[in-house]
């Protein structure tokens, strides 16, 4: 990993490789309000996540229990799971549905101390992995207060929840742009082997990527060329409409 200092000189700030302190196949950077980051990675299967100092100094790690399950793919690439993260400097939150919520925040030596966001409804909830894949997501923690979850996969759509992690909002993302992926969402999808002989679905996203700005704007980018900005929404957009700053 290397960081590009204003004068334009470039630094190395952690090696590869599979040991503690040094990454292989990274899926996921987020720098805290410090400075200070973490970094995913997955080598040998193993979720792992690394929190450095601004300087690349390892102050921490933890590992997640179980192998990294691939709810949503994209081609070759895996979008769901420890691959999205949020680091706040005191806690990391990530979706991991298993855990039976949208958003979990875990402490810095990896303990899940709390979990929200119940499931939306699919229509697959006989089919335990159809189910948590159309449930997996972004979740993003909002400067301005509270956090955002945006789903990945299924009816484009968003959560915004307060602090405490109750819901304050729900909207669905829309416009003409995205009328031939509603018209285009499948009911039944091929099913893939890992190597460890287990079966797990095949479930395409909607949404590649998902960020907040300081300001609090929510930015959506689909697997269209497309990227909707949504305004925190105010009481004048009362109507249930997707406010938006940008198409």
């Amino acid at each position: 990993m290397y960081r590009v200092t204003p004068t334009g000189e470039v630094e190395q700030l952690v090696q590869i490789g599979s040991k503690q302190g040094r990454l292989l196949g990274a899926t996921s950077l987020h720098v805290g309000p410090t400075g200070r980051f973490v970094v995913a990675d997955a080598p040998g299967g193993r979720e792992r996540v690394q929190i450095f100092e601004t300087d690349g100094t390892p102050v921490g790690r933890f590992a997640l229990p179980g192998r990294a399950t691939p709810r949503i793919t994209f081609g070759n690439m895996v979008l769901n799971g420890v691959g999205l993260l949020h680091f706040t400097d005191r806690s990391i939150v990530m979706n991991q549905p298993e855990l039976g919520g949208l958003v979990t925040e875990f402490g810095l030596t990896g303990h899940p101390f709390r979990t929200f966001g119940f499931f939306r409804r699919t229509g697959h909830e006989d089919d335990r992995d159809v189910h948590l894949s159309l449930n997996s997501g972004i979740p993003l923690v909002d400067p301005t207060g509270g956090y955002y979850f945006v789903f990945q996969a299924g009816v484009p759509m968003f959560r915004k929840y307060d602090p405490s992690g109750a819901l304050v909002l729900e909207r669905h993302v829309e416009g003409p742009e995205l009328d031939p992926i509603i018209v285009a969402l499948p009911t039944t999808w091929p099913r893939r082997t890992d190597e460890r002989g287990r079966e797990f679905p095949v479930i395409a996203p909607t949404v590649r990527t998902a960020t907040v700005d300081r300001l609090g704007h929510l930015w959506v980018g689909l697997t269209v060329p497309v990227i909707y900005c949504v305004r925190p929404e105010r009481r004048e957009d009362a109507d249930g409409k997707t406010p938006g700053c940008l198409a």
